[in-house]
C-alpha cells in the first residue's frame, strides 16, 4: 500500500480529526487523503485520550473548524457573531449567511475558484468585480442582484474552471455563467446547502458562555 503525503492543509484537517473543505474540489473527490487514510489525529497513530471532552472543548472546537473552513482570523469571526446578535432572525441563521455571503466564499461556491484561499488572493490581488467594479476586500458581504466576475488576467491563466469537474456542483443559490467567468447572486445563502459540517448551535453556545 502506497504512503499518503499529507500536506500542510491535509495536516490541518487531520489534526481536526475532520475535514475542513480546505483545497477546495478535491476535498469531495476520492483523491482526498482524509477520504483514504481517514481523519486520524497525529500522536501515537491517533490513539483516544481517555478523558471525556467537556462542553467547552466541543463548543471550541466547533467554532475553530467553521474559522479554519472560511479562512478567518479569532476577531473577524466575534465581529460576525456580534453582527448576526444585532440582525433580526435567528443568530445562527444570521452568522451563516454573513459567511457564506463572503465574497471569496462565493467565488469557490460558485466554481469560479479552485478553493477559499485561493479566490481570497484573487480578490485581494483586485482581479475580482462586482458589478463591474473591481472589489479587493475578500470579505467583502455580496447582496441579491450582485454580478461578480474576473478579470481577464486571472481568465487567461484559470484555462478550465473547477466548476467543469465532475463532482463539483455550484449552489443554487448562484448563477455561474461558464462562458463569461461570471457568478450573479439569486438569493440569500440556503441553509439545507451549507450541510452539516458546521454545528452552528455549539459555537453560539462557545460565544453565548
Amino acid at each position: 500500500m502506497s504512503r499518503i503525503t499529507l500536506d500542510a492543509k491535509c495536516r490541518l484537517c487531520r489534526a481536526a480529526g475532520d475535514k475542513l473543505y480546505l483545497k477546495g474540489a478535491r476535498c469531495f473527490s476520492a483523491k482526498c487523503p482524509i477520504e483514504k487514510r481517514g481523519a486520524v489525529k497525529p500522536g501515537m497513530h491517533g490513539a483516544k485520550s481517555s478523558s471525556k471532552p467537556t462542553d467547552y472543548g466541543i463548543q471550541l472546537k466547533a467554532k475553530q473548524k467553521a474559522k479554519r473552513i472560511y479562512g478567518v482570523q479569532e476577531v473577524q469571526f466575534k465581529n460576525y457573531y456580534l453582527k448576526a446578535k444585532k440582525l433580526r432572525g435567528l443568530v445562527g441563521d444570521n452568522l451563516l449567511n454573513l459567511l457564506e455571503n463572503r465574497l471569496d466564499n462565493v467565488l469557490y461556491l460558485s466554481g469560479l475558484s479552485l478553493s477559499r484561499s485561493s479566490a481570497k488572493q484573487i480578490v485581494g490581488h483586485g482581479h475580482a468585480l462586482v458589478n463591474n467594479q473591481i472589489m479587493n476586500i475578500p470579505s467583502y458581504q455580496v447582496k441579491v442582484g450582485d454580478i461578480i466576475s474576473l478579470d481577464k488576467k486571472v481568465i487567461d491563466k484559470i484555462g478550465t474552471l473547477p466548476a467543469d469537474e465532475s463532482d463539483f456542483k455550484t449552489k443554487s443559490w448562484l448563477d455561474l455563467n461558464k462562458k463569461d467567468f461570471t457568478v450573479k447572486v439569486i438569493s440569500e445563502p440556503l441553509k439545507e446547502e451549507i450541510g452539516n459540517d458546521i454545528d452552528i448551535n455549539l459555537i453560539i453556545e462557545y460565544y453565548s458562555r
